[in-house]
């Protein structure tokens, strides 16, 4: 599991993104976001700089927790 720390993620909209992009590097991930701490847990076999890479194009820099 990948947990990452997201600071601009504020809403459901912003979790809809936030999914989009990590989902653009492994379709199968399986997210779990926490809106108020500003996480995201990420069960995945993908690199955890392409998922970086992913959300920082998407607008959602990140930074391992």
């Amino acid at each position: 599991m990948i947990v990452l720390t997201i600071p601009k993620i504020r809403c459901e909209g912003c979790v809809a993104s936030v999914e989009k992009a990590i989902h653009s590097v492994d379709a199968t991930a399986a997210i779990k976001a926490d809106i108020e701490a500003r996480r995201v847990e990420v069960t995945t076999d993908a690199d955890r700089q392409a998922l970086l890479a992913a959300l920082d194009a998407a607008g959602y820099p990140a930074e391992a927790a």
